[in-house]
């Protein structure tokens, strides 16, 4: 089973060998399936699909199974259950943007099982839809006929933190669908916050179109997938013995969808599975529902829309996906296709996207596995490349709480806040001195991040219409920088795992590209003066930075730290903004460095250990001018993914010499990997216009 590049596809697909992989395959450690946000977010662990149980990004299990019957014989093609069934053997599986598909290939039947999540940059309706479609497509491998049948079913775990909590189940009637649905009895909505937390309100629903052979019954789950080993049918009505706990004998949704008989030509079957939380978010104690919800729409609304977008979906996302990876494979080579198709849907999963009260959408960023802050902005900055380059919308929607919060009263400081509270509840600032003290708060960082995203976002929209809504906030953050910035005191950087530092030289790097962001949105808006300013004063901090910082061949991690290093990843807005603050020696200096200092995985964060930040490391390799200097700083970090022995969602925190992670994971940081594509400029003015956008900008 080797991992094989498909001309009937196109250039760069990704595919993944299903054994263990080579330097030259591709093995990622968890595999995106039904990925919307941090509660519904659905992955494959292992190499083969029907391996392992399929689990929440926490690594709680949320079971997802497929059986399939050819010719009366029963395999199991997902999950680990029934455990003494044959497997139906997998040949390969590719993960595009809005897609992850498995093939699999017996001597009777080819058989394709696709996991379809519309996630569209530029058609914010559509991609708010927590909606995934599976689809299966088989065809006969010996040019005979075979009955087939398909068995899908969804564990009740799924809508539950905790197995021991009750859960309900019911019949929908849709139009057009065959539709049931489960969720927890009591139904808590937005009850809770915290990081390692699974939903416990809202509905998960599975639906097929009412002209699909077969059936769906809530039942449990290892009788039903019993009934359709030994019979090819289920349980004929439903499991009367409700409420029960979720791991009381395991109620499950569970479909049949009979294919009758296949031959050559191909025969398709889908199921639409989707979760509707109710309300998503409380901002300021106002309880908020997701995008799509914003005109009134209920759960049968979304599924019978989906019904309907599926044929036009299906085209769209495969030509987006066609699209896109052409060209990261044009900016960055088959390695950088291999990390941003597979972070794509990760960024996406890591967010909620929610209507404000006055219809706005606002997007928040959830600290997965870190402390569970909700729109942290030193998660937003490395997050937000992704949205600048694909949907300049999503890039306003994640800055808006951010600008709102800070224009509110509440926050009395004169530099930009850290977070807006514990996810779901965006409330106000938990993290460090929280609203009351200045202790642990990341002044410079923070301030210079909103600075930095709201310049990238005016150039890419070719106006500062955005950053003039805001501009007593972000003139106040520019006079912080002013006083503070260039010689950082001891604090908190984004990097706020590896401590408190005084004169950070990154962090200061970051600090002049900001003020001299700054600078070009006051061009931007006409104040002449003001830019020019602004300008001359990150030039004389650029060349004294580089002054107080040199080390011989590189330059420091702090101002009074000889013999010391760290990635400059800050600086690769020099380039983005067209700011040429820095001489291009500099850079080409450091991208020099970091091809001597790097290990097996990766390049170290910095001279004080082993480990590394997947994000910063592309952004550092984004400061070299070649394409082999650019390669040559990624090719580790492939590498990592295959041998990375934690099975989860891309970890962004891992050690450089072992693989092993070090923190965090499935973070909506790795949106930052696409950097590289904003600093080619014909590429980001074709991505962030494309003409289907939706959404008025």
């Amino acid at each position: 089973m080797t991992s094989i590049i498909r001309a009937a596809a196109f250039a760069a697909v990704l595919c993944i060998a299903a054994r263990a992989p080579g330097d030259d395959e591709f093995r990622p450690p968890a595999v995106p399936l039904v990925t919307h946000d941090p509660y519904f977010s659905i992955w494959s662990c292992s190499n083969l699909l029907s391996d392992a149980a399929t689990r929440h990004w926490t690594g709680k299990s949320h079971a997802i199974g497929c059986l399939v019957r050819i010719d009366g014989r029963a395999y199991r093609a997902m999950g680990a259950e029934p455990a003494d069934l044959a497997v139906l053997p997998q040949t390969d599986l590719e993960v595009l943007p809005t897609r992850t598909i498995y093939h699999f290939q017996t001597a009777e039947l080819h058989l394709d099982l696709t996991f379809l999540t519309p996630a569209l940059p530029h058609d914010l309706d559509v991609l708010s839809r927590p909606l995934t479609y599976l689809v299966w497509q088989a065809a006969s491998a010996d040019g005979k006929q075979h009955e087939v049948a398909i068995y899908f079913d969804a564990a009740a775990e799924i809508v539950v933190d905790a197995p021991e909590q009750q859960v309900t189940w019911a019949r929908e009637k849709i139009k057009g669908l065959r539709a049931l649905r489960i969720g927890s009895k009591f139904q808590p909505v937005l009850d809770r916050s915290g990081d390692d937390r699974r939903i416990d309100w809202g509905y998960l629903y599975v639906a097929a179109p009412d002209d699909t052979p077969g059936a769906g019954v809530v039942a449990e789950g290892t009788a039903a997938r019993k009934q359709f080993v030994e019979k090819g049918a289920l349980p004929t009505a439903d499991d009367p013995r409700q409420p029960r706990a979720a791991d009381d004998q395991s109620p499950a949704i569970a479909f049949l969808l009979d294919m009758k008989r296949v031959g050559p030509e191909p025969v398709q079957r889908h199921l639409l599975l989707a979760y509707d939380d109710l309300y998503s978010i409380e901002y300021f104690r106002r309880p908020l529902r997701a995008y799509w919800r914003r005109g009134g729409a209920e759960a049968a609304d979304l599924l019978w829309a989906a019904q309907r977008d599926y044929p036009a979906l299906s085209r769209r996302c495969a030509a987006f996906d066609e699209d896109l990876v052409a060209d990261l494979q044009r900016c960055g080579g088959e390695n950088y296709v291999r990390l941003c198709s597979l972070a794509y849907r990760q960024c996406l999963a890591g967010n909620k996207l929610v209507a404000a009260a006055d219809g706005r959408p606002l997007l928040f960023p959830k600290e997965n596995f870190s402390n569970g802050c909700i729109a942290t902005v030193d998660v937003i900055y490395p997050m937000d490349p992704m949205f600048l380059l694909l949907s300049p919308a999503l890039t306003k929607a994640s800055l808006d709480p951010i600008f709102d919060y800070a224009e509110g009263g509440r926050w009395r400081f004169a530099y930009a806040p850290h977070d807006l509270g514990t996810y779901p509840k965006a409330n106000g600032q938990v993290y460090g001195g929280k609203e009351k003290t200045e202790t642990d708060q990341m002044p410079v960082e923070e301030s210079s991040n909103m600075l930095l995203l709201t310049a990238a976002l005016a150039k890419i929209e070719g106006n500062a219409d955005y950053a003039a809504r805001h501009w007593p906030l972000l003139k106040r953050w520019a006079e912080y920088l002013k006083k503070k910035g260039f010689d950082p005191a001891r604090q908190l950087c984004t990097d706020d795992f590896a401590g408190h530092l005084a004169h950070n030289v990154n962090l200061s790097a970051k600090a002049i590209e900001a003020l001299g962001a700054y600078g070009l949105l006051c061009q931007m808006r006409g104040q002449n003066a003001e830019a020019a300013t602004c300008h001359k004063l990150a030039v004389e901090w650029a060349s004294q930075w580089q002054a107080r910082a040199a080390d011989g061949d590189h330059y420091r991690l702090a101002f009074d730290k000889p013999g010391t290093w760290s990635q400059k990843y800050n600086l690769v807005w020099d380039r983005i903004l067209g700011l040429n603050l820095f001489p291009a020696e500099v850079l080409a200096r450091e991208v020099a460095f970091y091809r001597h200092h790097q290990k097996r995985y990766g390049l170290p964060l910095d001279s004080r250990a082993d480990y590394t930040k997947l994000d910063w490391t592309v952004w550092s390799a984004s400061l070299a001018d070649s394409r082999a200097d650019f390669d040559a700083l990624i090719a580790p970090l492939a590498k990592f993914l295959n041998h990375t022995p934690n099975r989860v969602p891309m970890t962004d925190w891992y050690k450089v010499r072992t693989a092993k992670k070090r923190g965090f994971q499935a973070r909506s940081v790795v949106g930052g990997l696409f950097i590289r594509m904003l600093c080619d400029e014909a590429l980001w003015r074709k991505w962030a216009y494309e003409k289907d956008d939706k959404v008025a900008r």
